[in-house]
């Protein structure tokens, strides 16, 4: 299972600005008034924690149960309440709909294929109901292409170390990041090697318009830097809006 070993560091490493620019980004698409949101791949319930201290009403989906524990256990602690619902973006089937359907921090890039893109897309759309938007962001074929390969992390303390090389993939606009996990366990007097390979995908512009139009989205906006700009030839995320 992807992020098997990774939840507990991704939720330490990840930047905590970029959560807050994803709840400005919500609050300008639409206000917090008894707004009722979706939150696909919510990971460590970070910006739906946020997203409720703002006003809104939030269920989470992730197909990890090992982020989902980590979210439950933020909810608790931030006396929030959360509902958590196991499951995979792309057979979302008997949820309600709701004002907003939100897919964030690239997640649709780990589908393999625009057939897949497409799946998502279409279930969304299913569950946004009249009025409300899609809302998601995915990384630029400048990032895949141009940012990515050769990019390196590493990090560590006293108990973990972890490394992070990114890699050009086969496919066109696509990067394959290799993650390694170091560990101390104290049984052995040594440390516990994990890895992962994550491999993230993304496509023109116009293809992503091209399948949010054939699932049944008429208003697409698209816009860099969280809403605040256009985009430009070196923007790295884009974002949506979609009704």
């Amino acid at each position: 299972m992807m992020y098997a070993q990774f939840a507990e560091f991704y939720d330490e490493l990840f930047d905590p600005a970029m959560y807050d620019s994803w709840l400005d980004f919500v609050r300008q698409q639409q206000p917090a008034d008894k707004t009722e949101v979706l939150e696909l791949a919510c990971g460590t319930g970070r910006l739906a924690v946020k997203l409720i201290q703002a006003g809104y009403q939030v269920t989470g989906l992730d197909l990890a149960p090992e982020m989902l524990s980590l979210a439950a256990q933020r909810a608790a602690t931030e006396k929030v309440e959360l509902p958590l619902i196991e499951g995979n973006m792309l057979t979302i089937g008997d949820l309600p709909q709701y004002d907003l359907v939100t897919c964030f921090d690239d997640s649709l890039c780990y589908l393999p294929d625009e057939n897949q893109l497409l799946a998502a897309f279409l279930e969304a759309h299913a569950h946004v109901r009249q009025g409300g938007q899609y809302l998601f962001d995915v990384i630029t074929p400048y990032q895949t292409d141009d940012v990515y390969p050769g990019y390196m992390y590493n990090f560590h303390d006293e108990d973990r170390a972890f490394m992070w090389t990114s890699y050009e993939g086969d496919a066109p606009h696509q990067v394959e990041h290799d993650l390694n996990f170091f560990m101390w366990n104290e049984k052995i007097n040594g440390y516990d090697h994990h890895s992962e390979l994550h491999v993230e995908r993304t496509y023109p512009l116009a293809t992503y318009q091209k399948l949010l139009n054939q699932a049944g989205f008429t208003d697409v906006k698209v816009t860099a830097d969280f809403g605040k700009n256009q985009p430009v030839a070196k923007t790295t995320r884009w974002f949506f809006a979609c009704a």
